[in-house]
């Protein structure tokens, strides 16, 4: 893939913040979407084209104390979007500049803070971005969407076959949990599906 498939996409979305009448700042894009339909990419596309800062939503997966049962058990459970709120979007609200830690899941634990520049823009990338928990923060909302098989296609090329099986074991169920539950496509102002863009 080439990052010049979302080329006419990252436009759409500079003229919908040019159309777009924010009551605040900065302006929130939030970019949700399945895995492997291009989130990280797009996202990085658009921080060139509106030399915006982009906020990844892997960097707010849960510690492993989280992971209960029950928390997994409820749609859009899987990303510690408490911490996101209290470190990010609260702060971001208020004006405030915002230094926030992101977890890593290697590791398991969080690596060196990362203090997010002022910015008109700024953008938050990845599933479950536009959970119901912080879906009302933003003023614009993506989704990006692509086709089972071809999915699973994309995660065996990317990850090979042990990583193919871990997410069609367990991330994926949990992803298409929120899915559908929550439809976090509706009322989106781009709703793209990339199965055909490479």
């Amino acid at each position: 893939m080439t990052v010049s498939v979302f080329d006419c996409y990252a436009n759409t979305v500079a003229d919908l913040i040019h159309t777009h009448s924010p009551k605040r700042q900065p302006l929130l894009v939030g970019l949700d979407g399945r895995c492997t339909s291009g989130k990280t990419t797009f996202a990085h596309v658009l921080e060139a084209r509106l030399h915006c800062p982009v906020i990844h939503m892997d960097h707010f997966f849960l510690r492993p104390h989280m992971r209960t049962p029950e928390r997994l058990a409820t749609p859009g459970g899987n990303v510690d979007h408490e911490r996101f709120l209290e470190e990010v979007m609260v702060p971001l609200r208020k004006g405030q500049a915002i230094t926030y830690r992101p977890f890593d899941c290697h590791t398991l634990d969080f690596r060196t803070p990362i203090t997010v520049p002022h910015a008109d823009v700024i953008l938050v990338e990845g599933t479950y971005a536009l959970c119901p928990a912080l879906r009302e923060y933003y003023d614009l909302r993506l989704f990006l969407t692509v086709d089972p098989d071809i999915q699973l296609r994309r995660i065996e090329a990317r990850n090979g076959a042990g990583g193919l099986e871990a997410f069609r074991s367990k991330w994926i169920p949990l992803e298409e949990k929120y899915f559908h539950a929550c439809r976090p496509w509706e009322g989106g102002d781009l709703i793209v599906d990339t199965t055909s863009l490479w």
